[in-house]
């Protein structure tokens, strides 16, 4: 180990838990709060996170405002359709981005007769930067960039992450990356110290940070990091596989460090500006329903 890689910050394992799921009323079928929204502050830059199974026209045509979606498909497909005349369909592994900015209006439907099976990630926007304009990228999963390491591989759909930059062009930079390792190796992932970050266990059992701590499949944990750091500085976090076929999601961003109000579809900095929202969007300001 270098002198360089032993002075690096050691990322422990801070908080963890397992996701818990309720049945919901069809088309909706399944829903878990991966992170629950009442816990922002802990979270931030990232809001919410949710796991949802569901059929078409549970997420048809709505509007938001005021901050970023990241979508990670996991089983069956999802078809996106947006006002701006956008229409896609996403298949398992692919990944979504939507900057929401001052006025985004769109549907996410499951395709036929397919349960599409997503985890919708919720980015702040500063308040700076709310009133962007709308944008969508999507980022099929044979585009983002594969390194492989021993045991594993690594694949980068943001940031720059072991010598590749993933493809998602996000207004506020952040990390995701899927890691796949088989059982008994072991990778260490490097981040910016002053990087809030948590992961996700999409599959197997896996050992994370310098404490350790094992969790399985929907297992949900969230990292140290250094918060008055230098974002030039790296740190480490240390994952190691216990089975056959794991699989993480591993998120990091920057703290926005702004107090926010998620309400509805729509996260802003006031009550006053979430009013504000729903009089543009019932004012039709969001222009018209995505088709």
């Amino acid at each position: 180990m270098t002198k360089e890689t032993s002075e690096a910050l050691q990322r422990s394992v801070k908080d963890h838990w397992y996701v818990k799921y309720e049945e919901v009323g069809f088309p909706s079928i399944q829903k878990g709060w991966i992170l629950p929204v009442d816990r922002w502050k802990d979270f931030d830059p990232f809001i919410l996170m949710a796991e949802d199974w569901f059929k078409r026209g549970t997420f048809s045509d709505h509007p938001h405002r005021g901050f970023q979606t990241i979508t990670y498909v996991v089983d069956g497909r999802l078809e996106h359709i947006d006002n701006a005349g956008g229409r896609d369909i996403l298949e398992p592994g692919d990944v979504q981005y939507m900057n929401a900015g001052w006025a985004a209006r769109h549907a996410e439907e499951g395709v036929g007769d397919d349960i599409a099976h997503t985890l919708q990630l919720w980015l702040n926007l500063p308040k700076h930067l709310k009133q962007t304009e709308t944008s969508y990228q999507n980022i099929y999963s044979e585009d983002a960039p594969v390194v492989s390491i021993e045991g594993g591989s690594v694949k980068v759909f943001s940031g720059d992450i072991a010598g590749v930059k993933g493809p998602m062009n996000s207004i506020v930079p952040i990390t995701l990356t899927e890691i796949t390792l088989s059982e008994g190796a072991q990778y260490v992932h490097r981040l910016p110290e002053t990087h809030n970050s948590f992961f996700y266990v999409l599959s197997g059992d896996m050992t994370f940070g310098e404490n350790k701590v094992e969790l399985k499949k929907h297992g949900v944990g969230t990292l140290t990091y250094n918060d008055e750091g230098n974002e030039k500085n790296i740190s480490e976090f240390v994952i190691k596989a216990n089975s056959r076929r794991s699989k993480v999601l591993v998120y990091s961003g920057t703290p926005i460090k702004e107090e926010i109000v998620p309400y509805g579809p729509f996260v802003m900095n006031t009550m006053e500006e979430i009013k504000q929202a729903y009089r543009d969007y019932h004012n039709g300001k969001f222009g018209p329903a995505a088709r």
